[in-house]
């Protein structure tokens, strides 16, 4: 491979690297598509970019030599992490206002994937601490907001395990779900406090799939209608495994 092919490539596989990391970070279809845009514009680049949910296509053109390189990449598993995806875009606004190269956006690439994520105790409480803010939300009170505090906590604690363990998302979703109803359900079961169903209701909140959701709706408003299809139907399966959660606790509770 010539220098002029070999450099394409060095910036084809960069833009799949952002592209696919922003999609696995919960970016909608049209932020990946703007911000690689931005990027290759940047860089002096013309690019025909294909978006699906689990992967991307690449075309890369240099303007100079109408030379290009086309290459596809698999998206890894969707989740969240917004400091990526914020990071990301501050990163592009860079290359377009301060000239970076290819070595600088891979460096910043690498510093914002290295960045440490928040302790798991600390994680655990702050969701937990969360859906005892819910529960208080919909009027409840001392200790309907402990036992949504603990259901919570052990919820995502069983999720967190289940995924370590390398189960099904769904599955784990479905395992945390329960093990949170089963808890706050316990509580209603023995009518402990005055609105033991509020913590029932809300312990599962923190699993509600708001990002799959809004990305759907956006995908769609922005004619990505396939992606915003799948990532809906993603959300509803989510929303189905919490909802069964909810109904075994129910069922083996009789409440």
């Amino acid at each position: 491979m010539d220098k002029g092919l070999k450099k394409i490539k060095e910036v084809e596989d960069m833009l799949l690297n952002v592209g696919t990391l922003l999609m696995s970070s919960g970016a909608s279809t049209g932020r990946v598509r703007t911000t690689v845009n931005r990027i290759a514009d940047a860089l002096g680049y013309n690019i025909e970019l294909l978006i699906t949910n689990r992967s991307l296509m690449l075309k890369v053109i240099d303007e100079e030599t109408d030379r290009f390189i086309a290459s596809l990449k698999r998206t890894s598993p969707h989740g969240v992490n917004f400091r990526v995806v914020s990071g990301i875009s501050r990163m592009s606004w860079k290359v377009v206002e301060e000239n970076w190269n290819v070595g600088q956006i891979n460096a910043e690439i690498d510093r914002l994937v290295a960045l440490p994520h928040y302790p798991r105790f600390i994680i655990l409480s702050s969701v937990a601490l969360a859906g005892s803010s819910f529960c208080a939300l919909f009027g409840g009170k001392g200790v309907e907001l402990v036992v949504a505090f603990v259901a919570t906590f052990f919820g995502l604690f069983v999720r967190q395990v289940s995924l370590k363990k390398r189960f099904n998302p769904y599955v784990s979703i479905f395992f945390a779900a329960f093990a949170a109803s089963l808890l706050s359900g316990l509580s209603v079961k023995l009518g402990i406090g005055g609105s033991p169903d509020l913590a029932f209701a809300t312990s599962v909140l923190f699993l509600v799939p708001g990002v799959p959701l809004i990305n759907s709706f956006t995908d769609m408003i922005d004619g990505n209608i396939l992606n915003g299809i799948t990532r809906g139907i993603h959300g509803l399966i989510i929303a189905f495994a919490i909802a069964l959660g909810l109904l075994c606790a129910k069922f083996l509770f009789n409440i």
